[in-house]
């Protein structure tokens, strides 16, 4: 059986994660798809969505 290249790295996850906390989102979670896709969860509060424009009028 021959090894195949891995579908990611710790340093790919490493990277996508580190991007997100500088970008100033709150990383709630991650999840690695089968085909080496990761996908950064992150957190949202009440207070950065803002009023909602129907609560208004």
């Amino acid at each position: 059986m021959a090894n195949r290249p891995a579908k990611f790295t710790q340093a790919d996850l490493t990277r996508a994660l580190k991007g997100a906390i500088s970008a100033g989102l709150t990383v709630a979670g991650f999840s690695i798809d089968p085909n080496g896709r990761i996908v950064v969860r992150t957190a949202t509060t009440p207070e950065d969505d803002g009023p909602n424009e129907w609560d208004t009028k």
